[in-house]
């Protein structure tokens, strides 16, 4: 195979030998498997494949243009990203990771650097949209080949239609030679080389990929970041964009508008049938006598708004124009009536149901269709299913989305050698990507949930100290991450600074009062501050005392 650009991240635990298994590895994300045919070349036939991929993404572009599919679409893009004047778009979440505070520190400061040479917090919208619509994305990761260890220096976006990722089956001379003597044949365990080809023309080649043309560059699977929609056909193997179920349903929708439009101007205006009298004129005459009397009353003048002139059309003949037939002796003569126009214009049921599949076919609710009608503030629970639906949607599309990021932060750790490859594998389920929350009915059962909460600290409170910790309440019952346990202890600390909250040091916790300032003599509420030993050894021998006459009382009172 010819030298790839870019780099290639090894592992350092290489896999036994003897591991070996005649199914290849399937990622799911519509890779195209070259057969070898020999041992210098490799043959496929992809022109339909290709073909039809450049299609379905122009197809997925041009739909995106139509005014319903792009409202849907940014319905989904509006709730998936939001952006805020004081909060990034997306965060890292290390609350699960199970790692030093150093290296949590790292990996946020990195992850907080690739977005910003990615310029996400301005362009997180076109980036989500882009990758919504065609299904699939790809950067670039650009690196110094001569100090790796400085990470990613710059992330660039390519074309969808100009990269295509590749799995191609590695061949030696003796893999050859085994197929020549079947009964030396074992167990196929096929080897792959995966990488991408770029073009700088959206076109691919057709038959020997090692004479791709000179337009063509293989690219190491480590320099790109490959996200995909998830969405993959089966049976040809190909990535599908969420657009793909509303084809058939945009289509039906732009014939029923389009028949609608060409029906109403055929049907809707009123024209008139002159039946003019022609006696006993043979056909030719008639026929000529017919066309004056229409040039003599038909009136055909026409204003420009553009110019400011009236134009005289009575040389053209247009659908709307009135119908004049000859009629001949011993008829009724001369007359004139009235062709009425269509009644059942005003029927728009099929252009709304239309409306209404090409919603559900996008995954938006159907109630989001007309921009009228306004959001039920009330409980949550009186909201509708499909926003529910949507809402769950929407996560899944940000659990999908958030594998760029998960793979250029895998490639800025290991570069800039905070984590090893193994390393990463252990946790990188750990990491999580907490994104803005915008949804209509977000805040509400936000509030729900603070109140259940709440509730549940109130009952939980007496027992803070003797069978469960102040960390282990803030995470498990109030749900904070590690993130906002530090914000919310640091803005503590400094309204205590303020003055704004009391110190916790000056106020008694039983009471909740503040702590009387003077020497130790002084009385408060009739009771002596800074008592002497005596005084408390005489107050602990008559605790007891006390404590059994209260028992007794209390069975008394019982009995």
């Amino acid at each position: 195979m010819a030298k790839l650009f870019g780099f290639s991240i090894e592992d350092t635990e290489k896999q036994s030998a003897s591991i070996i298994s005649p199914v290849p590895k399937n990622n799911e994300d519509g890779v195209d498997n070259y057969i070898a045919s020999g041992f210098y070349g490799q043959y496929v036939d992809i022109e339909g494949a290709y073909r039809n991929e450049h299609e379905l993404i122009k197809r997925y572009r041009e739909m995106a243009l139509h005014p319903e599919v792009d409202n849907a679409i940014e319905d989904v893009v509006n709730e998936a990203i939001v952006t805020d004047l004081y909060d990034s778009p997306v965060e890292v979440e290390l609350s699960n990771l199970n790692a030093s505070e150093s290296i949590k520190k790292k990996i946020r400061e990195e992850f907080r650097y690739l977005k910003e040479i990615m310029d996400f917090d301005k362009k997180s919208h076109e980036i989500f949209r882009n990758w919504y619509i065609d299904g699939r994305l790809y950067y670039l990761k650009v690196i110094d080949l001569k100090n790796p260890q400085e990470g990613i220096q710059d992330l660039r976006y390519i074309d969808p239609m100009k990269l295509k990722y590749i799995r191609q089956e590695k061949k030696t001379q003796n893999d050859v030679n085994s197929r020549l003597r079947p009964e030396n044949q074992s167990v196929p365990n096929p080897q792959f080389d995966e990488y991408y080809l770029y073009t700088t023309k959206p076109n691919f080649p057709t038959g020997m990929i090692s004479q791709a043309g000179k337009n063509s560059v293989k690219i190491s699977k480590d320099s790109i970041t490959y996200c995909t929609s998830g969405l993959v056909d089966r049976n040809k193997n190909r990535v599908l964009s969420y657009l793909q179920k509303a084809i058939k349903a945009l289509n039906q929708l732009r014939m029923i508008e389009d028949s609608l439009v060409i029906y109403r101007l055929s049907r809707a205006p009123e024209r008139r049938i002159f039946y003019i009298d022609v006696g006993n004129l043979p056909k030719v005459k008639a026929e000529q006598y017919l066309k004056e009397v229409m040039n003599r009353y038909r009136n055909k003048l026409v204003y420009n708004a553009q110019t400011g002139e009236i134009r005289d059309d009575r040389k053209f003949m247009s659908m709307m124009e009135d119908f004049w037939l000859p009629r001949r002796e011993g008829g009724r003569g001369t007359e004139i009536t009235t062709l009425p126009g269509g009644q059942n214009l005003g029927e728009l049921q099929d252009i709304e149901y239309f409306q209404r599949k090409l919603y559900r076919a996008l995954g938006v609710p159907e109630s989001r269709i007309g921009g009228d009608t306004g959001f039920n503030l009330g409980r949550s629970s009186e909201i509708l299913r499909d926003e529910l639906r949507f809402s769950k949607f929407v996560g899944r599309l940000r659990k999908r989305f958030a594998n760029m990021f998960n793979d250029m932060l895998r490639t800025q750790l290991i570069l800039k050698n905070i984590v090893t490859p193994e390393d990463w594998e252990q946790m990188e389920d750990h990491i999580q990507f907490d994104f803005l929350y915008d949804n209509q009915f977000a805040e509400l059962k936000e509030s729900e949930m603070l109140q259940n909460r709440l509730g549940n600290l109130a009952q939980i409170e007496p027992y803070i100290g003797k069978y469960y910790s102040t960390e282990y309440v803030r995470k498990r019952v109030l749900q904070q991450t590690d993130s906002e346990i530090e914000e919310i202890d640091m803005q503590i600390e400094d309204e205590i600074k303020k003055g704004i909250l009391p110190n916790p040091a000056e106020v008694d916790p039983i009471t909740g009062e503040p702590l009387p300032q003077g020497d130790s003599s002084t009385e408060t509420n009739g009771n002596v501050l800074g008592k002497s030993l005596e005084d408390e050894d005489e107050d602990d021998a008559a605790a007891p005392i006390t404590d059994a006459q209260y028992q007794k009382d209390t069975k008394t009172a019982e009995l």
